[in-house]
């Protein structure tokens, strides 16, 4: 059930200046989110200045050059740096995204990082993100059909294959799932965009058997129907994906069912 009162010590409060900016033209102020389990103080902004001259375009290459050159105690994920693998999501200046795929330029004054909302974290920008995996795995998501009658591929035509588009592509990198507030408020029970479109995923694809199956596991006023179509999912998705629409594809579906 949803909290309205904040956990003790979880105010955030400004936190250490780690360095001055320099006389270098290009140089940003970042404010980034800081908490560590192991000690009992408040989360908190700390300051630190980058000088864009001697880093790369994107926010995780800041990220990067603080870890190495300032403050080695800075904890995020990251991994392909390509914007594939969704390791670094994170909240930037209000809008959750891809540290390696946001430039730096595009954003106005302090840039303020804080990790992914309304999820635990483990420490500084790392969420933990366990529950929302647990879900997905909750849909199986693999293929579910009869042993092939040939030896060769399950084959789709040019037509069945592009009702995957704008589904497939999805990494699962949480952007959705936590900018949704149906999700804040159930996510013991709702799935999220994110995982919802995954669903979809298996559903839409012409060689899984189990479409039926699949969508009795869906047919729940909290799993599915806690979506009200605000579609901050869609606007969040650094992907460019649309999660809103698979829901409804999934209600449709369900609807055309029960006639």
């Amino acid at each position: 059930m949803a909290e309205f009162t904040l956990p003790k010590n979880s105010k955030v409060q400004k936190g250490r200046c780690h360095n001055e900016p320099g006389p270098q033209k290009r140089s940003r102020t970042f404010e980034i989110y800081r908490w560590d389990p192991d000690d009992e103080a408040n989360p908190r902004l700390d300051q630190y200045a980058v000088d864009l001259g001697s880093c790369g375009p994107m926010v995780l290459d800041a990220l990067l050059k603080i870890k190495n050159e300032i403050d080695s105690t800075l904890t995020f994920r990251r991994s392909c740096r390509e914007g594939i693998c969704g390791s670094c999501a994170m909240n930037v200046n209000g809008v959750n995204t891809l540290a390696c795929t946001q430039s730096i330029d595009s954003l106005k004054g302090p840039i303020r990082i804080y990790p992914l909302p309304h999820m635990g974290v483990v420490k500084d920008l790392v969420p933990d993100l366990s529950h929302f995996f647990a879900q997905y795995a909750s849909l199986e998501p693999w293929l579910k059909a009869g042993d092939a009658k040939t030896d060769t591929e399950r084959h789709q035509t040019p037509q069945e294959r592009e009702q995957l588009d704008g589904l497939y592509e999805c990494i699962l990198c949480a952007c959705c799932s936590t900018s949704c507030p149906s999700y804040w408020w159930n996510s013991e029970q709702y799935l999220g965009p994110a995982n919802l479109l995954q669903a979809y995923r298996w559903i839409a694809d012409s060689r899984d058997e189990a479409a039926d199956e699949r969508l009795d596991q869906l047919d729940d006023n909290f799993a599915l129907y806690r979506c009200h179509t605000i579609m901050n999912c869609t606007k969040t998705c650094p992907k460019g994906l649309n999660p809103g629409q698979a829901i409804g594809a999934i209600k449709s579906a369900l609807a055309k069912r029960k006639k």
